[in-house]
């Protein structure tokens, strides 16, 4: 497998942040930016690689939970492989898993999201409970990895 370098502007804010990103991803996945998925938001499928206790707290915007533990590609068979798909979690790991599990099924146009929903809320994007209504709060997996998370109410 051919190694992908991250893509244009894939950093976060926070530089120790950014240095854990850069040593705990294996850049074998196309990345976006927060920047650029926020932008681009209504041409993407988001799909939601963490637990469902996380997706349950908040989500992003009409994102799909698609899990960690019980990720599953014929799950996604009613989506074209060729449908832009964004995948995140919380920082980027489980998500570049599932990119990597998706790019292995045939789907061509897959993005691990840089910096997770942590990156998403730590610039000021929103997030959505499940009654789809905003929300500050954001389900941190553990206090190792909340630290990364600098706005909203981090729910353990």
């Amino acid at each position: 497998m051919s190694v992908v370098t991250f893509g244009a502007g894939a950093q976060v804010k926070n530089p120790g942040f950014q240095l854990a990103l850069q040593m705990m991803l294996s850049k074998k996945t196309p990345t976006i930016s927060v920047a650029d998925a926020a932008a681009k938001a209504n041409k993407f499928v988001f799909l939601d690689a963490r637990e469902p206790a996380e997706f349950e707290v908040s989500h992003i915007k009409n994102a799909r939970y698609v899990g960690d533990k019980v990720f599953n590609v014929n799950s996604l068979a009613s989506i074209a492989k060729s449908t832009p798909l964004v995948v995140y979690c919380s920082v980027g790991k489980r998500s570049e898993n599932a990119t990597l599990a998706l790019k292995k099924a045939g789907f061509t146009n897959v993005k691990n999201l840089y910096g997770g929903i942590f990156e998403w809320v730590n610039t000021g994007n929103k997030v959505y409970n499940m009654q789809n209504q905003p929300t500050d709060s954001v389900h941190v997996y553990s206090k190792f990895w909340g630290r990364w998370l600098d706005k909203g109410e981090k729910i353990y």
